[in-house]
């Protein structure tokens, strides 16, 4: 006996449920042509992960339902082929009365519907609805109770959603209701080493239930999160049997066939990349989606000479390609010669179109302006600010002229501290490494010089970009660190007491001194408004300032 079950590992639309059931019509059309007998799509496919409130609106589930109805038509006509479809479901109506009105709500399940031949022959129930990091389902969801399995060609699968196997009880109970091999669809959001993670997790399932497993990925970006694919199939020992390409589209099949009382299994298996390789893909696959799912016909960016800009640069080239990329150097009186030549270079390496606007002169009228307000005082960070809210100025009007969106290139390390500007540096439409570490900006970097994944050009940095001591140039002979730790101090500080909620007291008795910890912390706190007005940008470490950081901006909590 032999089952072959397909993952259709695709980049689905938030909101575009036509556009999304004609790419599950398409891949069951494909997948059936091959003799697939089971076609799993992932978590949500029929909306998009995450609608947010969108789930919230009747209309918008009643254009799922009509979505799964479309399914069901287009498919009709694929003889013995099962679709697990995700979608919301609703489950019944009640009324919640408010002071000023009652309301219905209609309460939903993330649910699996299992299409064949036109009609709609279970649905299951997501049974754990996350409710931390970058998600909400409690907010939206209610969960459901009863363990699902289909039989499909001979053959019991037990189906799963997501979070339901990261628990042990759903895959045990699938079991005891006469699973064979367990079929588990996925919405899970990538972060550095999330996928040897899930494999991990998936582990434990198949070693507790003695059950093969489908792990069936979505790929694609969403606003702040990305999902890596890297769909896989585990044997009923808990080696890996397959696994699908990362952060691209693919039809990924596995064959299970039945040997005595086990299963051989056959898939293809793509290799594990490096931390370094798996960030630089998920944040180019991040711009790429968030600008083409938006309609933004390019980039623009101001190129400084210094390495936060270059990574972007070479990051916005990659997924977007030269002729969408623009970039513009803004050098004010203190911007040194070498930030001009290092500038010009990686336009040049890179191929896309390179423009110079000075801004010494909007920066002498503002000073002009203020000087009867600021007689008799020295100068400080109102006049470095002023330079860089003059660039920000200045690219923002180039947005709104051509209607390319301004991608910021603030890092991890500055939003933490503060070390960016409001309506300076921090203008702009997307935050493109907002979440990556000033550390791992010069690990990406070098990376990327050593590598060419895209073909857009080899080692697209200048060397001495990545060298020269990090200066924002906004007065003479300024360096970071002389405002900042050393950046593998900060960087180390900030991911124990940001990621992982460690206190002052434990990072002191780490090793780590007492002035830095104290330094660091009260940056971070103090620095909260700044970041409510920041970007959104692309979440690539297990916390982020997005959905997963949310701080009060008014708080006498000091720890």
């Amino acid at each position: 006996m032999t089952l072959s079950i397909c993952v259709a590992q695709l980049n689905f639309v938030v909101g575009d449920m036509a556009g999304n059931a004609r790419k599950i019509i398409d891949a069951a059309v494909q997948a059936h042509a091959r003799g697939v007998q089971l076609l799993l799509t992932p978590e949500l496919a029929i909306c998009g992960y995450a609608a947010e409130d969108l789930f919230l609106r009747p209309a918008f589930i009643d254009a799922c339902d009509d979505a799964v109805k479309l399914v069901q038509a287009g498919t009709a006509h694929l003889k013995g082929l099962h679709i697990v479809v995700g979608h919301p479901a609703r489950t019944s109506a009640t009324v919640v009365e408010r002071r000023d009105r009652s309301v219905a709500v209609a309460r939903l399940h993330n649910a699996a519907s299992v299409v064949c031949e036109g009609q709609v022959t279970h649905t299951y129930a997501k049974r754990e609805l996350p409710n931390y990091q970058v998600f909400d389902e409690r907010r939206y969801f209610v969960p459901g109770h009863a363990p699902g399995v289909i039989e499909v060609g001979g053959v019991r699968v037990g189906l799963l959603i997501c979070e339901d196997a990261w628990f042990d009880a759903p895959a045990a109970e699938a079991k005891s209701a006469g699973a064979e091999v367990l079929a588990v669809i996925n919405a899970s959001p990538f972060h550095a080493g999330k996928g040897g993670e899930r494999e991990a997790t998936m582990r434990q399932r198949v070693l507790a239930t003695g059950l093969p497993l489908v792990y069936a990925h979505l790929v694609g970006g969403q606003d702040e999160i990305v999902f890596e694919g890297r769909s896989f199939v585990l044997a009923s020992d808990g080696a890996l049997a397959g696994r699908a390409v990362s952060f691209e589209e693919t039809l990924f099949d596995a064959s299970f066939e039945r040997q005595g009382s086990g299963w051989q299994i056959t898939a293809g298996t793509d290799r594990a990349h490096s931390p370094e390789a798996d960030l630089w893909h998920a944040l180019v696959l991040g711009v790429r989606d968030y600008l083409g799912k938006n309609g933004f016909p390019g980039a623009i960016l101001g190129l400084s000479g210094g390495i936060d800009s270059a990574l972007v640069l070479a990051i916005a080239v990659d997924a977007l390609g030269k002729d969408r990329v623009r970039a513009v150097m803004m050098p004010s009186p203190y911007t040194a010669d070498i930030s001009w030549i290092d500038a010009r270079d990686m336009a040049a390496r890179l191929g896309v179109r390179y423009d110079e606007i000075a801004i010494a002169p909007q920066f002498e009228a503002f000073k002009a302006s203020l000087a009867g307000e600021f007689a008799g005082l020295p100068e400080d960070t109102t006049e470095e600010n002023l330079q860089a809210r003059i660039r920000g100025t200045l690219l923002m009007a180039l947005s709104n002229k051509f209607g390319s969106i301004v991608l910021t290139t603030g890092n991890k390390s500055e939003m933490a501290t503060g070390y960016c500007t409001l309506y300076g540096d921090m203008a702009g439409g997307f935050a493109v490494i907002k979440d990556v570490a000033k550390t791992m900006v010069f690990k990406l970097a070098r990376w990327r010089n050593a590598h060419d994944p895209y073909g857009t050009g080899a080692s697209p940095i200048p060397e001495r970009i990545i060298t020269r001591p990090p200066s924002a140039e906004l007065r003479t002979d300024q360096k970071d660190q002389d405002s900042l730790p050393a950046y593998e101090v900060l960087d180390a500080i900030i991911e124990r007491y940001m990621e992982n909620d460690q206190s002052p007291e434990s990072l002191v008795a780490a090793g780590f001194e007492r002035a830095d910890v104290d330094k660091v912390v009260r940056l971070i706190r103090i620095n909260e408004y700044k970041r409510r007005q920041a970007p959104v940008g692309i979440r690539v470490t297990h916390r982020s300032f997005g959905k997963d950081w949310r701080y009060p901006i008014t708080s006498k909590y000091r720890a």
